[in-house]
């Protein structure tokens, strides 16, 4: 089962170099690993070649934003099951992509996989929030539920049937993208109880209240696009404390 990874990148110098290190030592024996860089200004480029391995394929051109290059390494990918790993994202451990292969494998109906996440202060030495997910269920998303994206992989065939990024969605197209796949598509997933990614704290959302707001405004609107029957109340009450139990989960999971 050969497996696409696909990182995008934009003046991410000071980090991606552990992205790319991770994707390298997995165990995982069939890896693709793509690296859509948008023409960075920083030395991006040169620490990714610096650290390339046999498998990583680099592409610099500028883009219209993350989603835009996300959409172009969906379109290049060539491997069966496609994911991502954000430029300041690393994985867990080496056997990450081999415990999403058996996903796949052990249940050939299984279409789409994703796991849990901890966001880890930049230095990597201190867990600050543990997402944990679960199995999903049909309505989660009208909840405030939400795999974390660099958790989720895909096969191709839902792919080709479900569709790329929305790029009307500025910050939450990848939430819109899960739950078209989840809710609307009827993909059946596996849950894999195990941390898959290590995220630095930060990101386009989480920069000012400003875009938490933009992107709730977004995600209410992608339940609507995708009929998925919603009240305000329950989602505030849900997500929130969600949010909560994962910043005290974060205090007790070992960095």
């Amino acid at each position: 089962m050969k497996i696409s990874v696909i990182t995008v990148s934009y003046n991410s110098a000071a980090t991606i170099a552990d992205t790319v290190r991770s994707v390298a030592s997995q165990t995982h024996p069939d890896i693709e690993h793509l690296v859509i860089d948008g023409r960075s200004t920083d030395d991006t480029v040169q620490v990714v070649e610096a650290h390339r391995h046999p498998n990583l394929v680099l592409t610099s051109e500028p883009d219209k934003g993350i989603y835009d290059a996300m959409n172009k390494g969906l379109n290049r990918a060539t491997g069966d099951v496609i994911g991502f790993l954000n430029a300041d994202d690393f994985y867990a451990d080496a056997d990450v992509l081999a415990r999403v292969a058996k996903a796949f494998e052990d249940d050939p109906s299984v279409e789409a996989c994703f796991g849990d996440l901890v966001y880890v202060s930049e230095d990597n030495r201190k867990v600050v929030r543990y997402w944990k997910s679960r199995p999903y269920e049909k309505g989660s998303f009208a909840r405030g539920w939400c795999p974390a994206h660099p958790t989720f992989y895909i096969r191709r065939s839902a792919l080709e049937r479900l569709g790329l990024f929305d790029l009307t969605y500025r910050l939450a197209a990848d939430t819109e993208f899960m739950m078209r796949y989840l809710e609307r598509g009827g993909v059946r997933s596996a849950y894999i109880p195990h941390v898959q990614v290590r995220m630095r704290v930060g990101g386009a959302t989480n920069q000012s209240w400003r875009n938490i707001v933009r992107q709730n405004r977004e995600i209410f609107h992608a339940l609507q696009k995708n009929g998925v029957p919603h009240f305000a109340t329950s989602f505030w009450a849900h997500k929130l404390a969600s949010r909560l139990w994962q910043r005290l989960a974060g205090l007790l999971h070992p960095a």
